[in-house]
Formats: structure tokens, C-alpha cells, sequence
């Protein structure tokens, strides 16, 4: 019996793609550049299962035309690049990979936290310019960390992680919105108390760090209406997916001191970022390094691995989103 055709993407850490050419009939995308539409079309005609990333643009429109592929193994939780409606629609299942990347995620945050309120970007280019005179009392002030408020918008497996890092580790306050209600006393085990509403914890925190989904339901969620409703001189973190944050907004809430600084690991068009972000001397940016760590990557490659084999196996897979 045939061994499934498969087609990843991106390249993976190597020990994932060991296991799926032990597996299965593999091709590897060896130039690692994102395929385009035309080159996606031809994919879903060819293949059995295709197993893209954050980095691959599935609109309605890669799905039309005679479809061989039956499962989208995805190498991310997050799937908003993805339209589900036109993958159901073709019987295509969908898996992510979450739990394995909660972590660092959550570390990548607070990073972010911490370089933007204490200048660390500025001071570490101030160095490298060779521009840097030495110490004075008054050089490159930032904002104090510890014993702050900060607001979580998002309070599920990576939220709650960068509560307990927050409240644990820098004694911060911490309040958060969900849509769903969380129990009170799961909260409190991260130090956490839980807000009726979005404006509220805007209005409360000194520092706003996003770990919702994106995709069309949080599309810009933070818009120009909602920077003005953050507190003065408060900072906005963004680890989750750079749709929803309205980056024409953000930029006019810097450049007007209606927020003092943003850390972001997500763009709305990535790899490409705003000029005029990149000029701001008040904004931290990385390039979506989020799970980037070998133990992370190689763990996510392993899940879309499962999803897959427990697929073609004839099993529920274990990560099925669609």
C-alpha cells in the first residue's frame, strides 16, 4: 500500500522532518520561500496532506478546483490564515499544535514587557552607535516593572502562563477579560481576578499584553477608540497575531503620547512592518520569534506528526480543529 503524499511548506527542525519521511511520502519545500496561490492550487490536486504554517496564505480561493488533499496539518496553534468555511467545505480536516509552544510564548512577552519599559532597545542601539557618553542620573529613564498593573486580553493556556510570570515574578497586579467566564479560584492560582470588560482592564493597566486569537472576530480589537481608553503612558505587548491590532491606530497613539511605548512580535502584513513603526525610537519589534526555540519548534513538528499519522491511521486526530 502507497505511503500518503505529503508537502510541508517551510522547512522543520530536523528531527521532525525525520519523522515524517520515515512515515510518509515526503516533499520538502528546499527553497523555503512561501508558495503563492497558483503554486497552493496545484498542491491541493497533488497531495494528500499539506502542512502549512503562519507563513502560508490559504484564502477560499487555493481551495477551488479538483482537491487530492484531505487533512491540513498546521505548524502553529494559530490558524487564522486559514479559511476554515472553504476547507470544510472540500472535507479538508484541520489540526494545529497547541500546549507546546505556551512557554515560550509566554517568555517572548515578557521580554517584550521588560525591553519596552526599560528602554532596552534604545540603550542596546546607543551602544552598538558608539554613542553612548557614559553614566548620569538622567540617562534613558524608563518605567518601573515590578508592582505594576498589567491587563491581559486572553486568559487561555499562554495568558495565564504570562499572569503567573507577572504576578510570581515581578509581584504585578494582574486583572484580565475573556469571553468566557473563569473560575475564581483558577484564576487566583496566577494571581489573576477577572474584568467584565475589555475597556475596563484598558482603563486599569499599566501595561495591556494580548493573547487572544485573531481572525475576523478580533479583528482590530485595538483600535483608535480603545488606545485612548488605555491608561496614560501605558504599553501595549502583542504576541498573538498582528490582525488585531488596528497598526494604523497604534501608530497614531504613539505618535500622539496617548500610549508611551509598544512591544510587538506580530504584524498585520508580516514580514512586512510600517516604516514609521520601525522609526520610533519607543517601540520594541522581533520577527515573530514566539516559539522560537529549538525544544518548541521540534515539539510543534512532532505534533503535526500525531495529527497526521493518527489521520491516515483511520483515528481521530488529536489536535482536530475542522
Amino acid at each position: 500500500m502507497s505511503r500518503p503524499r505529503i508537502l510541508v511548506t517551510r522547512r522543520w527542525p530536523s528531527a521532525a522532518e525525520a519523522a515524517l519521511a520515515e512515515r510518509f511520502d515526503v516533499t520538502f519545500n528546499q527553497a523555503d520561500i512561501p508558495l503563492n496561490t497558483d503554486q497552493f492550487r496545484q498542491a491541493f490536486s497533488e497531495y494528500d496532506a499539506i502542512l502549512p504554517t503562519v507563513s502560508d496564505k490559504l484564502p477560499a480561493a487555493v481551495f477551488a478546483g479538483d482537491v487530492r488533499t484531505k487533512i491540513l496539518g498546521n505548524f502553529g496553534v494559530g490558524y487564522n490564515h486559514i479559511d476554515i468555511a472553504a476547507a470544510k467545505a472540500k472535507g479538508i480536516a484541520v489540526t494545529n499544535t497547541p500546549g507546546v509552544l505556551t512557554d515560550c510564548t509566554a517568555d517572548i512577552a515578557m521580554l517584550l514587557l521588560l525591553a519596552v519599559a526599560r528602554r532596552g532597545g534604545e540603550g542596546e542601539r546607543q551602544v552598538r552607535a558608539g554613542a553612548w557618553s557614559g553614566w548620569c542620573p538622567t540617562h534613558m529613564i524608563g518605567t518601573k516593572v515590578t508592582g505594576k498593573t498589567v491587563g491581559i486580553i486572553g486568559f487561555g493556556r499562554i495568558g495565564k502562563a504570562f499572569a503567573r510570570r507577572c504576578h510570581f515574578g515581578f509581584g504585578m497586579d494582574v486583572v484580565f477579560y475573556n469571553r468566557s467566564k473563569v473560575d475564581e479560584a483558577e484564576a487566583a492560582r496566577y494571581g489573576a481576578r477577572q474584568l467584565a470588560t475589555v475597556e475596563e482592564v484598558l482603563a486599569a493597566s499599566d501595561f495591556i499584553s494580548l493573547h487572544c486569537p485573531g481572525g475576523a472576530e478580533n479583528r482590530h480589537l485595538m483600535n483608535a477608540e480603545r488606545f485612548a481608553a488605555m491608561k496614560p503612558g501605558a504599553f501595549l505587548i502583542n504576541t498573538a497575531r498582528g490582525d488585531v491590532v488596528d497598526e494604523a491606530a497604534l501608530i497614531s497613539a504613539l505618535d500622539s503620547g496617548t500610549i508611551r511605548g509598544a512591544g510587538l512580535d506580530v504584524y498585520e502584513a508580516e514580514p512586512q512592518v510600517p516604516e514609521r513603526l520601525k522609526a520610533m525610537e519607543n517601540v520594541v519589534l522581533l520577527p515573530h520569534l514566539g516559539s522560537a526555540t529549538e525544544e518548541t519548534r521540534t515539539a510543534m513538528g512532532m505534533k503535526v506528526v500525531d495529527n497526521i499519522t493518527a489521520f491516515f491511521d483511520g483515528r481521530e486526530p488529536p489536535d482536530r480543529v475542522a
